[in-house]
């Protein structure tokens, strides 16, 4: 079991450079958990891709459904507080420190398509192209 971050959802279900390699993470790991943030994140991703004119309503929804079926929402209880001091420790987003907040919570490795967040929390983190071909 992986925590993955909307980065790799979202190169799971759209067609991309980086899909092979999500889809390699999907082999390796087929059980994907992610806080309930990603539906919202990845929401904003399918509108911003429609907004450019990338890709239509029919299969906007089609890959949101892809993505419900590959991730399992988890509930991690973290207070405002837990939130904005993971975020300050690896100066990233709130968004961001969520899912290192599920991560380190579940003992999980969080698997992400930034590697910002990767230099920034190495125990917990893992660049989607290394999980993938399983350089970790």
């Amino acid at each position: 079991m992986i925590v993955v971050d909307t980065n790799v959802l979202a190169y799971a279900v759209l067609p991309g450079e980086r899909t092979d390699a999500a889809l390699s993470v999907v082999r390796r790991d087929p059980e994907w958990v992610a806080p309930r943030l990603w539906r919202s994140e990845l929401r904003n991703v399918l509108a911003t891709a429609m907004r450019a004119g990338h890709l239509k309503l029919d299969l906007a929804l089609t890959a949101f459904r892809a993505a419900e079926e590959l991730v399992q929402d988890v509930e991690v209880e973290t207070s405002t507080e837990g939130c904005l001091r993971v975020a300050i420790r690896g100066a990233v987003s709130a968004y961001d420190a969520e899912f290192v907040i599920v991560a380190e919570q579940m003992g999980l490795m969080l698997v992400t398509g930034d590697r910002r967040l990767v230099r920034a929390f190495p125990r917990s983190a893992v660049f989607v192209e290394d999980f993938a071909t399983g350089a970790l």
